[in-house]
């Protein structure tokens, strides 16, 4: 009899155990919907898990399938780092945005993260002041970089902070000032988007005072540009002539009001899923517009996020914000 008191006892202990494992998984943030067809993109209740924390701040993640990995940038400390669902983060690359060996201040460290056509990683690296391309294979990854893009005309860029491929492999990117040290280093007299084409760098517009987050939308017909001034935080749409200029540019959302509400963190990065919703990091966290461009629903996040990550086809969305990284689960479609 003690015995069977006692396996009913061990049973009801690993129980426990087992509740408790799943119920200190840590949440940040609430689903906010504002349209009912925001259910067929994620439900109202989905719980948005801190699976990485103690950073910097972070940025620019991309998923990558073939090693199911998550990479993402923490820019102060100069790092990459991976995560995975078996060991969590891990320190990935360092020196990863200013290879220089004089000490410097400023950003240092690699911005936007992402794959090209050949699967190698392509940085915007705030301290080197160019995109690069990590020349070395994923699973082995060592900081020796090529440049792609590191000057306008002869000028110095400033800091590329994001960017996105078109499916003919040209890179597109966005140049701000952040990382760079002191304004005596800046060289353009303007902050630009840029296209590199076969090798040559093409200046696509001057007119967006902090040129951000960067994606393509509308089957490529259309280019989203996220400005991160506080005077002026939009996220603005551009059309994609047959030459590769930006026309008809607008602004697609207006997120003054929510900023003046001193809600954290101004527009940032941004993806595009398979259906044309935009995931826009913005003040007061992830804004979700369909493709349309209404406004359907945000993900309340009381940190500032600056960039997102689709993967799992879709099905789950990363966040960096501030210090953590984050999980959520989109619906499939």
């Amino acid at each position: 009899m003690n015995k069977l008191i006692a396996f009913y006892i061990f049973l009801f202990s690993v129980a426990c155990n087992n509740d408790t494992k799943t119920n200190n998984v840590k949440t940040i943030g609430s689903i906010e919907q504002i349209d009912a067809s925001l259910s067929a993109v994620i439900d109202k209740d989905a719980k948005i898990e801190i699976i990485a924390e103690g950073h910097d701040w972070t940025e620019g993640p991309v998923w990558v399938e073939s090693e199911k990995m998550l990479l993402y940038s923490d820019i102060p400390p100069n790092k990459i780092f991976k995560w995975t669902e078996e060991k969590g983060s891990e320190l990935y690359l360092t020196p990863s945005g200013y290879t220089g060996s004089i000490p410097r201040g400023g950003e240092p460290g690699s911005n936007g993260l992402l794959l090209n056509k050949e699967g190698k990683l392509v940085l915007c690296q705030h301290g080197d002041r160019r995109m690069a391309v990590m020349d070395a294979d994923l699973k082995t990854p060592v900081p020796n970089f090529i440049s792609l893009a590191d000057n306008y005309q002869g000028k110095k860029l400033n800091s590329p902070n994001d960017a996105v491929f078109r499916s003919n492999g040209d890179l597109f990117f966005t140049d701000p000032p952040y990382g760079l040290a002191n304004d005596s280093l800046k060289e353009l007299p303007f902050q630009g988007v840029y296209k590199v084409s076969n090798g040559q760098v093409v200046l696509l517009t001057d007119s967006i005072t902090r040129p951000n987050g960067i994606a393509f939308a509308n089957n490529e017909k259309t280019l989203i540009v996220a400005n991160s001034d506080p005077d002026k935080p939009y996220w603005y749409l551009f059309d994609i002539a047959a030459n590769d200029s930006l026309t008809n540019g607008r602004i697609l959302h207006d997120a003054t009001a929510v900023h003046k509400t001193g809600a954290k963190g101004l527009p940032d990065g941004l993806k595009v899923d398979k259906q044309g919703n935009i995931f826009a990091t913005g003040p007061g966290g992830v804004y979700i517009f369909n493709a349309s461009g209404t406004q359907i629903g945000k993900i309340n996040i009381p940190e500032a996020c600056s960039n997102v990550a689709l993967a799992d086809d879709d099905k789950t969305l990363f966040i960096t914000a501030d210090m953590y990284v984050l999980r959520v689960k989109l619906r499939k479609n």
